[in-house]
C-alpha cells in the first residue's frame, strides 16, 4: 500500500477498507508515514467524511495501536461517562461518587481542558494533593475497592489517538464528526469499560453548534460502541448557557461539593441525576429509569454520595477536608463585578465567550502545556430568563490580577438583555439508545 493512494481515495469520497485503515494507523505510529501525509488525509476526511464501518474501523485501529486495560477481574458492570466538552461542565465530579456509592464501578479516564472548555483533571488538581496519574495497578485496585477512580490516560492507551489529536489541533480538523467519534471511542474502549453514557453537548458553547450535528456525533458514538460490544446511550444536552453558576477549576469543585450536599444549581443537579440514572440502568442495578432516578436522589439526600467523594479524594492523595471546608481550595486575590447597564431580561448568553474569559484569566489553556491558575474563574449571577435591573451584577470575576478591563468588557458583551423572556430552556434535548 501507499499512503498517497489512500489520501487520493478519501479525497475522492471513496471508502477505505479495514486493512487500509489498519496499515495507515500502524505505519503512522511507527513513524513510517510522515505528518504531512497524515495531515492531508485528515483534511480529506474532514471534507468527505466516513461511513459507519470506516469510523468503527478507525476507532479500533487507534485502539489497537497500544495497550487495552483488562478490568474483567473487577466484579460488576463497569460504566463510564464521556462529555464532548462544555463551559462549566463539572458533571463528572459529583457524578462519579454518586454512581459509585450505589455499587456500580466507575473507571473514569478523563481529560484536560483546552481552549474554551474545562477539563475534569484540572478541576480535581485544584484539590490539594490530588493525584490523577495513578499506575494501572493502582487504578484497578482503587476501582475494585471503592468502585471509582478518575485518572489521566497512560501514554500506552491509544497512542495513535494522542498523536492524531495533536495533529488535528494544528491542522483545523478537530471538528470532524468521524475523527471526534473515533478519537473518543479508541480511548474509552481501551480503558476497559463495559458500558458508556455519552453527554453530547450542543449549542453556542459546544463544539457541535447545531442539533443535527450533535445527533450525527451521538449516533456515530453509539454505533461504534455497539460494534465494539460496549453498551451505550447518548444524551444531547444544551450548551447555550454555562452549566451551573461557576466556570473555573476550584470554583467548579466548590459547586460540585454543593451538589453532593444536595444543594447547588438545579441544572447541574438535574443532569447529574439523569446521567447517574442511565449509568445505573446500564450497570444492571435496575431496568427502570424512574427507579434509578429515585436511587440517585436518595443517595444525594442521605449523604452517601458526599461520603463517597471524600473516599475518592483520600484514595487519590487529596485533602478530603475541602469537602467540609471548600475555603481550603485555591482562592483568587480579587473579585470584580461586571454590572448590567440596561434593564430587561437575559435573552442570550455567548457561552463560548465566557469560557474564553475564564481562559484569559488564567484558568484555561490556549495550547497544551500552558500552566493554569486553579483559583480564577467566573461566578454567574444571571442566566437565561433572569430579570435584570441597571447596576445588577451579571458576573463576578475571580482574578489574580487587577488588569481585567478587556475581560470585563468581553463578559459584559456576552450577555444579551431584551424585554421579553426567551423560550423555556430545555436542558436535555434528546436521548439516543445504543
Amino acid at each position: 500500500m501507499r499512503m498517497v493512494d489512500l489520501i487520493a481515495k478519501k479525497r475522492d469520497g471513496q471508502t477505505l477498507t479495514k486493512e487500509e485503515i489498519n496499515w495507515m494507523i500502524t505505519g503512522y505510529v511507527k513513524d513510517e508515514i510522515p505528518d504531512y501525509q497524515m495531515s492531508a488525509f485528515l483534511m480529506a476526511t474532514y471534507f468527505k467524511g466516513m461511513g459507519e464501518a470506516e469510523q468503527a474501523d478507525l476507532a479500533m485501529a487507534m485502539l489497537n495501536s497500544g495497550d487495552r486495560l483488562d478490568l474483567s477481574d473487577i466484579p460488576g458492570i463497569k460504566v463510564d461517562k464521556h462529555s464532548t466538552g462544555g463551559v462549566g461542565d463539572k458533571i463528572s465530579i459529583p457524578l462519579t461518587p454518586l454512581v459509585a456509592c450505589l455499587g456500580v464501578p466507575v473507571p473514569m479516564i478523563s481529560g484536560r481542558g483546552l481552549g474554551h472548555t474545562g477539563g475534569t483533571l484540572d478541576k480535581l488538581e485544584s484539590i490539594p494533593g490530588f493525584r490523577v496519574d495513578l499506575s494501572e495497578q493502582e487504578f484497578k485496585t482503587q476501582v475494585a475497592s471503592i468502585h471509582q477512580a478518575i485518572v489521566s490516560a497512560s501514554g500506552d492507551l491509544a497512542p495513535a489517538d494522542r498523536r492524531l489529536y495533536a495533529l488535528r489541533d494544528v491542522t483545523a480538523t478537530v471538528e470532524s464528526i468521524p475523527l471526534i467519534a473515533s478519537s473518543i471511542m479508541s480511548k474509552k474502549i481501551a480503558s476497559g469499560t463495559s458500558a458508556l453514557v455519552f453527554d453530547v453537548k450542543v449549542g453556542n458553547g459546544a463544539f457541535m453548534k447545531t442539533e443535527a450535528d450533535a445527533e450525527k456525533l451521538a449516533q456515530a458514538l453509539v454505533t461504534i460502541a455497539k460494534q465494539a460490544g460496549v453498551k451505550s446511550v447518548a444524551l444531547l444536552t444544551n450548551m447555550d448557557q454555562p452549566l451551573g453558576i461557576t466556570i473555573g477549576n476550584s470554583l467548579e469543585i466548590a459547586e460540585s461539593i454543593a451538589i453532593l450536599r444536595n444543594r447547588g444549581p438545579k441544572d447541574v443537579r438535574d443532569l447529574t441525576v439523569t446521567l447517574a440514572a442511565h449509568m445505573l440502568v446500564l450497570g444492571g442495578k435496575t431496568q427502570s429509569l424512574e427507579q434509578a432516578i429515585g436511587m440517585a436522589e436518595d443517595a444525594l439526600c442521605d449523604g452517601r454520595a458526599l461520603n463517597a467523594f471524600k473516599q475518592l479524594i483520600k484514595a487519590q492523595g487529596g485533602d478530603p477536608a475541602v469537602v467540609d471546608d471548600p475555603r481550603r481550595l485555591p482562592q483568587a486575590k480579587y473579585r470584580v463585578d461586571v454590572k448590567a447597564t440596561q434593564a430587561g431580561v437575559v435573552t442570550g448568553i455567548d457561552t463560548n465567550a465566557l469560557g474564553l474569559a475564564a481562559m484569559q484569566l488564567g484558568g484555561g489553556r490556549a495550547k497544551k502545556g500552558d500552566q493554569l491558575d486553579l483559583a480564577v474563574g467566573l461566578v454567574l449571577h444571571k442566566k437565561l430568563g433572569t430579570p435584570v435591573s441597571v447596576g445588577d451584577t451579571l458576573v463576578t470575576l475571580h482574578a489574580d490580577s487587577q488588569e481585567t478591563a478587556a475581560i470585563e468588557q468581553a463578559v459584559h458583551q456576552a450577555f444579551t438583555i431584551g424585554q421579553s423572556a426567551p423560550a423555556k430552556f430545555q436542558l436535555i434535548k434528546k436521548v439516543i439508545q445504543g
